[in-house]
C-alpha cells in the first residue's frame, strides 16, 4: 500500500509534464522528423569518425553510433565535446561524458531489446513484466560491454563480472530507474506499434543519461571508474605513428 501510495504521488506531481509531453511524443509526424535527424547525426558521425577520427577504438565507435541512434543531436554533440580526438584537452566533465556514454550504450540496448521482445515480439501487455523484463536486460547489456572488453585484456570472467558489478551497478542502476520510470510514467499501457510507445522509449533514453551523468563522473573522480581513455592521446599517437 504504501508503495502504491508513493506511485500515486509521484504521478500526480508529474502530471503537468506528462501533459505537455504526451501530445509532442505521441505525434507521428514529429517522429518521423526525429527519426531523419536521428539518421543524420549518425551519418554526420560516421562522416567525422572515418575522416578524421579514425585512431578511435572499435568499441568507442560503437558506443558512439548507439549513442548518436539513441539520443539524436544531444548523443552527436555529447561525442563532440567529449568523444574526438580534436579535444582540447581532457576534464572530469569529459570524462564522465564518455563514461556515462558507454554506460548508455549497452543499457540503451537492453531497453530497446527488451520492449521489443516482450511488449512487441511476445505481445505481453503487463506492464510490471516490461519493467522487469527490461530492467534485467539492461543489466546484462550493460555489464557485457564491461566484462567483454576486460576478458579481451586477459582478464578471468569472475574477476571481470567482479570489476563491472563494482563500477557500473550505481549508474546502471540511476539510469534504469529513471528511464523506465519516465517511459512507465509516460507511455505506460501503450500498445507496440503506436508513436507514443516508440516517442517515450527515445525521451526516456536521454533522461536515463542525463541522471546517470553526475552519478558516473562522481564514480570517476574517486577513481571507481577510469572513464575511458582520453581520445586526444589517441590522435597523437596515431599522427606520431604516421610520420
Amino acid at each position: 500500500m504504501q508503495l502504491t501510495h508513493v506511485v500515486t504521488q509521484v504521478e500526480h506531481a508529474f502530471e503537468p509534464a506528462r501533459e505537455l509531453l504526451k501530445p509532442i511524443l505521441s505525434n507521428p509526424t514529429l517522429l518521423g522528423a526525429w527519426a531523419l535527424l536521428v539518421l543524420v547525426c549518425v551519418g554526420v558521425l560516421w562522416w567525422d569518425i572515418r575522416e578524421r577520427n579514425g585512431a578511435l577504438p572499435s568499441l568507442m565507435k560503437f558506443v558512439w553510433t548507439l549513442v548518436a541512434l539513441y539520443s539524436g543531436p544531444f548523443g552527436l554533440a555529447i561525442y563532440w565535446y567529449s568523444g574526438r580526438t580534436q579535444i582540447s584537452h581532457d576534464s572530469l566533465w569529459r570524462r564522465g561524458f564518455r563514461s556515462t556514454a558507454h554506460c548508455y550504450s549497452g543499457c540503451g540496448a537492453g531497453e530497446v531489446v527488451g520492449l521489443v521482445a516482450i511488449a512487441g515480439m511476445l505481445a505481453i501487455g503487463s506492464t510490471l513484466v516490461q519493467a522487469a523484463g527490461t530492467f534485467s536486460l539492461a543489466y546484462v547489456f550493460g555489464y557485457a560491454l564491461t566484462v567483454g572488453p576486460l576478458m579481451q585484456e586477459g582478464e578471468g570472467f569472475r574477476t571481470a563480472f567482479a570489476d563491472a558489478f563494482y563500477s557500473e551497478t550505481p549508474s546502471i542502476t540511476i539510469m534504469e530507474i529513471t528511464a523506465i520510470g519516465t517511459d512507465l510514467l509516460l507511455a505506460g499501457g501503450a500498445k507496440f506499434g503506436s508513436p507514443l510507445f516508440w516517442g517515450s522509449l527515445a525521451f526516456s533514453l536521454s533522461v536515463g543519461f542525463l541522471f546517470a551523468y553526475p552519478v558516473n563522473a562522481a564514480l570517476v573522480r574517486f577513481g571507481v571508474k577510469e572513464g575511458m581513455m582520453n581520445p586526444k592521446k589517441m590522435g597523437e599517437g596515431s599522427a606520431h605513428s604516421a610520420d
